[in-house]
């Protein structure tokens, strides 16, 4: 059983959002900061869906990352929930940190967040992410976002710099408090969400632009025995065509698809797993208010 021990008088913790354009980086940064993989990466924007709580417990303190979806103007239901998912996150915390891209110059997606969607009450902390990439770093345009200099720090998730300088940094920022989750806690997120976002990160890794948006993953049925546990999982996309790009020729790309996941989620589960994927035509879901809230219940 694992218990949350008392904190010491100095310790502190707190809630902390990552917030940002789709693809800056922040799931990586997430991954990068925790040591393990909790949260599914790609090249392709909006990855994230659900908001993932990471915990990271150090001597003297405790961070809870909320790693948000990527904000964008919404086309359909599934982008305005994602968008409010993003939004609800940030009215809870203690620190907001604005993820940016430090290789590209401040848009007009990065104002939209930074003057519509951060509270008025909150100067969030600067996160210049993708410093390898950067051969000239934009940090006066995204400084020039406030009125008042805000905290700023650069680092890249993808090779660790920096990312212990954040750490302290962001530490100092967090108010005196107790434990929130056991120390060997990573994330509060259920084993049933995270095997469903390992096999949509196959997903987005193996198939065309088309499909990826369209997909949503459940878990239907997950049964731990002895020496193994099987899976059950349905992929929803919304045309035929969807279905058929997902299936492959022969169903050699479901195939991929299935021995890839699988292999993640027995690393993950420590177990040797069997899992059986499913695809099915649900039209036109991310239109569909109720279809979306069942799928990404807030």
């Amino acid at each position: 059983m694992n218990l949350i021990p008392q904190a010491p008088p100095d310790f502190r913790s707190g809630f902390v959002a990552l917030i940002g354009r789709p693809n800056v980086g922040k799931s990586t940064l997430l991954n990068r900061v925790l040591g393990e993989k909790i949260a599914i990466t790609s090249p392709v924007a909006q990855t994230t869906r659900h908001s993932i709580r990471g915990i990271l417990t150090r001597p003297t303190s405790q961070i809870i990352f909320i790693d948000t979806p990527g904000i964008h103007k919404p086309r359909h239901q599934l982008g305005e929930t994602l968008v409010m998912t993003a939004r609800s996150a940030m009215a809870q915390v203690d620190v907001v940190v604005f993820v940016a891209d430090a290789s590209t110059e401040c848009g007009a997606g990065d104002r939209l967040i930074a003057t519509t969607l951060i509270p008025n009450t909150m100067l969030p902390v600067l996160l210049l992410n993708k410093i390898d990439l950067a051969a000239d770093r934009q940090e006066a345009s995204y400084q020039a976002l406030w009125s008042v200099p805000t905290p700023m720090f650069k680092v890249s998730a993808q090779t660790g710099e920096g990312i212990e300088h954040f750490l302290k940094g962001l530490e100092a920022l967090l108010p005196s408090g107790p434990y929130y989750y056991p120390p060997d806690s990573l994330t509060d997120q259920t084993e049933r969400v995270l095997c469903a976002e390992l096999i949509r990160e196959q997903i987005l890794h193996q198939t065309t632009e088309e499909v990826p948006h369209a997909v949503a993953v459940v878990i239907e049925a997950m049964e731990e025995q002895p020496r193994i546990t099987r899976i059950r999982a349905v992929i929803y996309v919304e045309r035929d065509s969807q279905k058929g790009i997902l299936i492959g020729k022969g169903g050699q790309r479901l195939k991929e698809i299935n021995t890839h996941a699988r292999l993640a989620m027995e690393e993950m589960l420590q177990t040797k797993v069997y899992l059986e994927v499913f695809v099915k035509v649900e039209n036109r879901w991310r239109q569909n208010p109720r279809t979306v809230k069942a799928l990404y219940p807030q």
